[in-house]
Order: C-alpha cells, then structure tokens, then sequence
C-alpha cells in the first residue's frame, strides 16, 4: 500500500484556465484611449501596483494616468457618522455588522474620460475603483489575514481613514470595513476581467528585480469564474491559517508542521468562510488564492444546496476551526450571543451556537462548560466585574462546571452556554459561522504580547448568559453519547451531537483498515475532517477523487451528490461530518 501523505499546508486545486503572472503579460492587452479601473480592499499596498501597472504599460511606450479612489473619500468624521452605532455607540471591541454601501463612504467620485492621447490609458485605482465608468475592470486581492496583521500590528488603517488619524482598529476591521467591501467585491465577479492575487508584490514598490516582475499572480475573468464553476462541483479544501495567541499551544507545530518559528499555534483556521481562501492554480505555475466566500456569492445553490440557501442566503453557515492550547493556557470561559441579542445588537441573521471536539485531551485535561447547580449568578457577577476593574483573580470553577477532556467526545454549546477549553487540549470547533463574538465572562487576568491585559466584556455575556445551561441539565443535553444511525461491513455512522435549537449536527464515521462507505450529500453541503488515522479517499460519482489525511478538513459541496469514502492506511480510521439539518 502507498505511503499516506501528512497534512497539507498549502493545498492547490489544478485548474484548466491560464493562470498568469506579472504586469507585463497582464497589461498585454490594454491599448491607448481605455479607462482600466483597479479595485480591492484597503489593505492592498495600492502604491506597489499602481507602479507596477505603470511600469508595464511604459514599457509598452504607453503613458499611465492614474486615479486614486483613496482621494476621493468622505472626511473621516462624516465616515465616523456614517458607520456610528447608537446601539454600541461607546463599545470599544464590537460593533454591529454595517450595512452600508461603499459608495457611501465617498464625498464624490471622479469621472476619468477616455484620454484623448492615443498613447495613454487611465488607471483608476483603490477601494471603490468599480464605481466609476470604466472599459476594463481588474480586481486586486489580498487576504484578510494580511489585513488583520497590519491592524494589530499597527500599520495598518480602516476603510477611507486618512493618516494622521491614529491607528486602525480591529473593531472596524471586522464589523465596517470587511461587510461592506465583501459585498461590493461579490457584485463584481461576474464583471471582472482579470484578478489580481498581490500576496507576492508586498512590499516591493520600487524595485524592478524578478521576483516583482513575476508578481502578482493573476487569472483572467472567464478563467477565474470557470474555476469557481468547477469548485462548487467538486470537493475542496480550503488554505488553512494559524494564528497565535497568549494562551496557544504548538500541537499543530510539531504535529503538523504549521508555523514552527511562531511563538504558538493557537487557532487554526480550517474552514471559516468569511476568511478562507481556496488556492487554484497549474501544476508548477504560479497560483491564485480567490476567497472562498467569493465562490458562494456566485454558486449559492451548488455549494450550499437549495434549501440552506433559502435560509442562509450565501452565507456559509458552518466552520470548522482548531484550538490548540498544547503547552499552552486555558482558554478564556466566555459565552456566544443567544439568538435574538445577536440579531438585535449585533446585526447577524443567525447565532454562534458551537461544539468542541476533543482531537487530544486526556487524564488531567478539562472542559469547562455550563453554570454549576448551585451557582449564584450575582456574586458570579460582581468577581467578574472586580477582575475587570480591580484585578481580582477569582476561581471560575466556583460558578462554571468541568467535565473531562476525554478524547473523541463531542461537547455542545449553544448560544448562552459559559465554556471553554482547559490547557492541555487540542480541540476541533465545528459550529456556526458568526465567529467574532466570544462574550468573555474571565480570562485569568490575561494580557497580550503589549502587556495590555486582554478585553473582557461582562456587560455583554452576563446579558447573554442562559441559566436553564446548568447542574445535571448540562451532562444530559450537552454531553451527548453516540447514536448509531446507520452501518455496514466494517463501518458504521454515529450522530454524536445533534439539538433542536442548533441547525446543524454532527456524526462521526468509523472504518476498518480499506473498510469502504457509500454516502450521498442530499441537496447538503458536508463538511468532513479525520480526527484519527491516517485518512481516507473520497470519490465522486462525477470521478473526482480527493485524499485528505489525519486533521485536514474537506468540504463537499450539495451538487456533488453521491460518493464514497475508503479508509487509507492499516489502522482504523474515524472522520466527522457536519451538515445543516
């Protein structure tokens, strides 16, 4: 039997369209007298391609004129209004989700004419690029984790914030500036001529080596909307992140090769649609990271299947991410918005409702889920508010219960619900995608790499916090055993979590060694990942076949329909599906 490949850290679907690289061969086409309109978020380095579309156009001996759609926003205390909550007017780490337009943030936009020069072209470039006339449109691209690191590192600035006006936040990051550019990039798929993957050009304006002129990498438009058409058909990964924290561990360092010079390995995005990006590309050619919520916008209904699309509109529902606090710290013990407060205050259709599941525990691990029986919420309350104001640890078990981090037990977590993952653990959390809401009630009087202690926010999850979650209610409702729901020769299918306030469930697959199921998606998308073993072969009844070894996470899109599933290597092996209801 072939060797089964480890994790993959960068995998890259094969496309049949030209995937392209550097200015020169990406400015072929364009002639004297077009207006080229450039957009992309805000965290683009906007002055490394401007010149770099520049430079190729005069090496073609044609002049560049160029617009910066940066020029044209609003003042920023209008942008302040504009994207101000009533609701959270004063809350300095959540905002609701806004809902305003891009070209509300301008205070005019430019009217760039074709140039009466016949060696000229007109390149309008920035956030907002495609709201002005324009013959060509290009989409440049950077991922969001780009962006997240330039905030949080401090050099990085918000959607029409001028300089001068002090550092970016997270908070507008997450809730402003990345709702309202995701919905004006998903209205231009269908429009665009070629999109740019800038990942390779940052940090090169200037130079002229051939790193810069190989850079970026880049898809025309019929070849970037033929590649999206084929991933809604077939299954997927998704490029998985880690990012580190005060409390991670370094399982995925040492177990999967992940970041190994990082300080940790805390979060591990696997599949978080708002935020993951799918690699395309030919084999040994360059490759292009297009966002994965990109591709529902344009196949809502292939990806997501008729029915959730109905319910969810093309947002992804499900995500699949690690918590890895190996050598690490506990987590913090929070809770997730319940249903109306989320909808109410914080502007998301649906809720955080989640589960954990332990991929490594063991003796001396712990889970903290739920309100103990006798716990008293008003003195909960008040040790909370003195950790915040005074600095006054106190013992959260007090008030939380603890269960055992047994290996391979799955932990339901609705909305309301005090958790947390203990020290020791790596966790796969499958839950509902709305992820940017973790109502801390104590985090161990914890700060981050500044020194600053961590935000928690009491206010919000004591408001939040569900009571009914508590005593023996939490071991029978939350702690569920396995139920068997169907089998066969060398397999069988648990349900090991599932509850009627929750909208997706979760079963969990064992096979013997070369042990083979069939399975069928049933107009819904599934989400698998091996949480034991060395992996399995998915096949589709349209011949694609994909391998996904121990920890990588697949999706499978509602269109696929019927496939079956092959153990690899010679020991058992278990994967857990997710799927909505």
């Amino acid at each position: 039997m072939p060797a089964v490949r480890g994790y993959e850290a960068e995998p890259c679907h094969t496309i049949t369209g030209e995937v392209g690289a550097g200015y020169r061969d990406a400015v072929a086409d364009l002639t004297p007298g077009l207006v080229l309109a450039v957009d992309g978020p805000t965290s683009v380095d906007w002055e490394t391609v401007t010149a770099g579309i520049r430079d190729a156009l005069a090496a073609r001996a044609i002049t560049a004129k160029q617009f910066d759609m940066r020029d044209h926003f609003a003042p920023w205390p209008d942008i302040l209004a504009l994207t101000a909550s009533a609701e959270l007017a004063d809350d300095p780490d959540f905002a609701p989700l806004s809902r305003a337009g891009l070209a509300d943030f301008f205070s005019r936009l430019p009217t760039p004419e074709a140039p009466a020069d016949s060696g000229t072209v007109t390149v309008v470039c920035g956030p907002g690029a495609a709201l002005v006339s324009y013959d060509r449109l290009w989409y440049a691209d950077l991922p969001k984790r780009y962006a997240e690191a330039g905030i949080t590192g401090g050099t990085g600035h918000n959607l029409g914030q001028p300089a001068g006006t002090g550092p970016g936040t997270t908070r507008r990051l997450f809730y402003i500036d990345w709702p309202v550019l995701d919905r004006h990039r998903d209205t231009l798929v269908t429009d665009v001529d070629l999109w740019l993957d800038t990942q390779g050009v940052q940090g090169t304006q200037g130079t002229q080596n051939a790193q810069e002129l190989e850079a970026p990498a880049w898809l025309s438009g019929p070849a970037l909307r033929e590649a999206l058409t084929d991933l809604a058909r077939r299954p997927f990964r998704a490029r998985p992140t880690f990012n580190t924290t005060s409390w991670g561990g370094h399982w995925a360092q040492e177990q999967l090769g992940f970041n190994r010079e990082a300080p940790n390995t805390a979060l591990g995005y696997e599949l978080i649609a708002p935020e993951s990006g799918i690699l395309v590309g030919t084999p040994d050619g360059p490759r292009v990271e297009v966002p994965l919520q990109t591709l529902v916008a344009l196949h809502p209904e292939a990806v997501l299947g008729e029915d959730v699309h109905a319910t969810f509109g093309t947002s992804f529902p499900i995500r699949f991410d690690y918590l890895d606090t190996v050598g690490g710290g506990n987590l913090s013990v929070h809770c997730h918005p319940q249903p109306e407060y989320m909808r109410r205050v914080f502007g998301w259709p649906y809720t955080q409702h989640e589960t954990y599941y332990m991929m490594l525990g063991g003796p001396g691990r712990q889970v903290f889920l739920g309100l103990r029986q006798d716990a008293d919420l008003a003195a909960f309350r008040r040790e909370a508010d003195w950790a915040v104001r005074d600095g006054v640890a106190f013992d959260i078990e007090r008030h939380v219960q603890t269960f055992p981090a047994d290996p391979h037990q799955l932990f339901l977590i609705p909305g309301g619900t005090p958790h947390g993952s203990g020290e020791g653990n790596v966790v796969l959390e499958i839950s509902a995608t709305p992820y940017l809401y973790s109502l801390r009630l104590y985090d161990w009087l914890r700060t981050d790499r500044a020194g600053k202690r961590r935000p928690v926010h009491v206010g919000h999850a004591f408001e939040n916090l569900d009571p009914a979650r508590s005593g023996e209610a939490v071991a029978r409702d939350l702690v569920q055993q396995p139920h068997t729901l169907r089998s066969g020769e060398g397999w069988r299918e648990d349900v090991i979590g599932r509850l009627p306030e929750m909208f997706f469930e979760v079963r969990r697959l064992e096979l013997a060694p070369d042990a083979v199921v069939d399975d069928d998606t049933d107009h819904r998308f599934h989400i698998v990942n091996v949480v034991e073993g060395d992996g399995i072969l998915l096949e589709t009844s349209g011949g694609h076949r994909f391998e996904l070894a121990y920890a990588e996470t697949l999706t499978v899109p509602a269109s696929v329909g019927a496939y079956r599933v092959r153990a690899l290597g010679t020991e058992p092996v278990r994967y857990v599906k997710a799927l909505v209801r």
